[in-house]
């Protein structure tokens, strides 16, 4: 399986409930990912408007 570098991980916090964020190389959309235990899940991170923030891309 070939490796993808279209995701890069911005921000980690904590060893058994996980929270991360994601930021997206080709977008510029930022995930949250949560994992406890067995469990995970990944969001698009909102601003207070409700809208995805987005980070501006550097090439």
């Amino acid at each position: 399986m070939a490796k993808s570098d279209r995701f890069e991980r911005v921000y980690s916090q904590g060893t058994l409930n996980v929270m991360e964020i994601w930021v997206d190389k080709e977008t510029g959309v930022n995930y949250v990912f949560h994992v406890s235990g067995n469990a995970g899940g990944m969001t698009p991170l909102l601003d207070r408007e409700g809208k995805p923030v987005i980070s501006t891309l550097v090439n």
